[in-house]
């Protein structure tokens, strides 16, 4: 009995790489329940509030990623006096320069986590030198602590991406007078480090985040209504779908795609195209869901992307935050669209491969986001030559959709492949060895997973009106009502789980 009230105690409070905390884990629940119970007693005080959720994101943040939550803290203290100086000076080479250094500062610390190997192996290749990648944070951890971690290994930490760029356009923005700099430290670091959305955004700007942080608690039964629909949806899509698909189907293609027909292949990437919308807009709606019910406003990052139009229409709805952060502080200050249509398509290139490389330092990555840049490149070229009274014909916009659809499928092939060599397996099987003949035996083998993703495409493709109108039913039904569909649906995530739950996509980016 002894051993199982620790065990418990572990799992709530200490840190374990095996099991790091997750929104589709129990333990987050059950975590989440005992904060919202004294959050009842301290959330009509929004200093007492604030600095309470503070502590209880860096504590979430430290379950998910151990010692790293190191770094967290060093950007928050880093980036609000960092913040406070840029707005104090008077001088604007002062301001240029304090801007020019905390950027890169937290650029270089990204990108010694994200780039290290990356660089490091580029390196060794040009010079025939064999210089190995060092975790200098790890290495200090055991030498102040006696521990024993592997140096040699660069880890991401969670979440580093997305409070980085959060932080990066906190700092422009102060710098270009759109939002004043935070005079609290507390305040500054919870708008940093606020749980729902710290590991995988969507990344939020200062000037809608930090009014909050001021303003009364307020939730009204509707907006509750609305948040438990989000968080029972974004579960439904991360585990029902995304990752019962992933498990059962789209990991063992992927793995090794020649050991696969062509056809099975070209299932593959259609079930990826659906896991990973399910999986970060599932994320994102889990998110927005917990803030609503915190009393902070979280801002929509996916608005039915797979049913756009055109690529720019697509980026318009998918990973929004993202994209505007893009627009804003990369492809307008690289000229935008003011320096004539070839540097347009020039910025527009350049915006999508580095968005790529985002991702990750490889050339998949590069294409990935060399074919989105390609395509925007391609919608403007577009733009002037069709004719306005066929764009909006029902048939164009259908086959518009299709298309779009189908371009944005083919460049998932690229970001989820686990190698180039699996890339050029992939085409080598659907060139060589497609076998249709095989379709019956292989829905017969994946009978459920198949079910699930013709499921899932059919879920997205339903009209928005009637999505709507079931979000509308929910928020109005009576309280034993949802408490119903509250617990149908933990039943069906029960039996839909895994035995091992998969961390969400993004939380590798």
């Amino acid at each position: 009995m002894n051993l199982n009230y620790r065990q418990i105690i572990n799992e709530l409070f200490v840190y374990s790489p095996e099991t790091p905390i997750l929104f589709t884990h129990p333990v987050f629940w059950v975590l989440f329940a005992i904060i919202m119970g004294f959050y009842s007693f301290l959330y009509k005080k929004s200093f007492v509030r604030n600095f309470f959720l503070l502590i209880v994101s860096l504590f979430i943040y430290y379950k998910a990623n151990g010692s790293f939550l190191i770094l967290l803290v060093f950007s928050c203290l880093f980036n609000f006096l960092a913040g406070n100086i840029i707005e104090r000076s008077s001088l604007k080479s002062v301001k240029k320069t304090g801007l020019a250094v905390s950027v890169s500062l937290n650029l270089l610390i990204l990108a010694y986590f994200k780039y290290a190997y990356f660089f490091t192996e580029s390196f060794n290749r040009i010079f025939n030198s064999k210089y190995e990648v060092v975790n200098w944070l790890l290495l200090w951890e055991n030498n102040l602590f006696g521990t024993s971690f592997d140096a040699t290994s660069i880890l991401l930490p969670v979440g580093i991406s997305f409070y980085t760029f959060q932080a990066i356009s906190y700092l422009v923005d102060v710098y270009r007078n759109r939002v004043s700099a935070v005079k609290n430290v507390f305040d500054f670091s919870f708008y940093l480090a606020f749980f729902p959305q710290l590991v995988a955004g969507p990344i939020v700007r200062a000037s809608a985040f930090i009014p909050q942080l001021y303003q009364k608690y307020r939730l009204t039964n509707a907006e509750f209504g609305h948040a438990v629909f989000l968080i029972l949806k974004g579960l439904v899509k991360k585990i029902v779908f995304a990752d019962f698909i992933a498990v059962n189907f789209i990991d063992r293609i992927f793995s090794s795609p020649i050991s696969y027909s062509g056809i099975e292949n070209i299932l593959g990437v259609y079930g990826y195209s659906l896991q990973i919308y399910a999986d970060f807009s599932g994320y994102t709606d889990i998110a927005i869901g917990l803030a609503l019910i915190l009393g902070f406003k979280l801002p929509v990052n996916f608005n039915e992307p797979y049913k756009a139009t055109s690529l720019t229409n697509f980026w318009r709805r998918w990973h929004i935050s993202l994209s505007l952060w893009l627009r804003d502080y990369l492809y307008i200050p690289l000229g935008g669209n003011r320096k004539g249509k070839i540097r347009t398509y020039i910025n527009l290139l350049i915006t999508m491969v580095l968005g790529g490389l985002w991702h990750g330092a490889n050339l998949r990555f590069v294409i990935w986001g060399s074919i989105h840049g390609m395509g925007l490149v391609t919608d403007k070229l577009l733009k002037t030559l069709t004719i306005r009274r066929v764009n909006k014909s029902p048939v164009f916009q259908a086959l518009s959709v299709f298309f779009t659809f189908h371009l944005v499928t083919f460049a998932w092939l690229f970001f989820r492949a686990e190698s180039h060599e699996a890339v050029n397996q992939f085409f080598y099987q659907v060139k060589y060895n497609l076998h249709l003949d095989l379709l019956p035996e292989i829905i017969s083998g994946y009978t459920l997973p198949i079910l699930l993703m013709a499921s899932g495409f059919v879920l997205i493709y339903i009209p928005f009106r009637i999505k709507e109108q079931i979000r509308g039913w929910f928020i109005k039904s009576p309280v034993y009502v949802k408490i119903i569909i509250t617990v149908a649906t933990v039943l069906l995530l029960y039996q839909a789980a895994s035995s091992e739950l998969q961390a969400f996509i993004y939380f590798r980016f």
